[in-house]
């Protein structure tokens, strides 16, 4: 057998639903433990609540091509395929219109998979409808890749922030060393109105254990505690319910029940398990209680919470400065 028999060989692949997949058996990323085929059949396993967690929801993917650093995709390639819908939106950062895919069937999702996309974040809000989320969404962190059991601590302080507010919310590791909590909202709810309650249901929970817990934005303010991340408003993104994550071993953010929260590990949950665990089901969704008004006064509240994106930026200026003129 010649070279390049052998490498024909390699990128041979298979098709399912009309998609070509390539190369299935290279190992997916440096750490991975895993091939591009456990992605591919992982995201088709699970292709059914994916796409109802993904669909018509302006869609970035982090990819990681063969020897190179993962990397963040939110305007679709221009190879993209006639199947895959998509939506444009303005970006106030580049200051351009950017081309979102919407990932509506499994078709679109084997596609992704096969583009050796790992991640996947969609926004708060459906393409159509970007004034009004349908999530309230607090990112739990811990200070460490170790800190998982502090950020369920943590996570329970905004439980009982929540259950103080009337509120519900359902619970997912984020794949990664953290928490998301998802509270969803009822149709019409504005964004303004959201971010503002997400900053006081986080300013609540960081008052109900100080020690534990902060809402400080910079890094270098928060020492070792774990972050009450209020950000995820507006357009921002999160890693979707049943996203892989390109971290060793690659682990899936995955739906918990509360009760069972401080008795699993994000690395329970991996493309080569989560599958199993779910046994069809549509976990998420199970979990995931009926959307909710929100509190007026929680409103109120939260609008009077500083938006920690500029105040940090003001800060930062404001240190900078300081250092300067003590000639740091």
């Amino acid at each position: 057998m010649t070279v390049s028999d052998r490498k024909g060989l390699e990128g041979a692949g298979e098709e399912r639903d009309g998609v070509g997949l390539t190369h299935l058996d290279q190992p997916l990323f440096d750490g991975a433990r895993a091939v591009k085929r456990d992605l591919v059949d992982y995201l088709d396993a699970v292709s059914g609540p994916m796409v109802a967690v993904l669909r018509d929801r302006p869609l970035s993917v982090v990819r990681v091509r063969p020897g190179q650093p993962p990397f963040m995709q939110k305007n679709v390639p221009k190879y993209t395929p006639s199947f895959v819908a998509t939506v444009s939106l303005w970006a106030e950062s580049s200051h351009r219109e950017v081309s979102y895919a919407l990932c509506n069937d499994r078709r679109t999702l084997l596609w992704l998979a096969n583009q050796r996309a790992v991640e996947y974040h969609p926004t708060l809000v459906h393409g159509d409808s970007w004034r009004h989320p349908d999530f309230l969404v607090l990112d739990i962190d811990p200070p460490s890749a170790d800190g998982f059991g502090h950020a369920v601590q943590a996570a329970l302080l905004v439980r009982e922030a929540l259950n103080g507010a009337g509120l519900a919310g359902a619970v997912k590791t984020s794949g990664a060393k953290g928490v998301h909590i998802f509270v969803p909202l009822a149709a019409g709810a504005d964004m303004e109105d959201a971010a503002a309650a997400t900053r006081a249901l986080a300013a609540r929970a960081e008052r109900l254990d100080p020690e534990l817990a902060t809402t400080a934005f910079i890094r270098e303010d928060r020492g070792d505690k774990v972050f009450l991340d209020a950000t995820r408003a507006g357009g921002a993104t999160v890693a979707a319910a049943y996203s892989p994550r390109a971290r060793p071993g690659v682990p899936v953010s995955f739906p918990v029940r509360w009760e069972e929260l401080a008795s699993v590990s994000p690395a329970d949950f991996t493309v080569r398990t989560a599958a199993g665990l779910l046994g069809g089901a549509d976990r998420w969704a199970d979990l995931l209680p009926a959307p909710q008004q929100l509190p007026a006064d929680l409103v109120a509240e939260g609008h009077e919470i500083p938006i920690a994106r500029v105040q940090a930026m003001h800060e930062g200026k404001r240190r900078a400065r300081a250092r300067r003129d003590s000639g740091g």
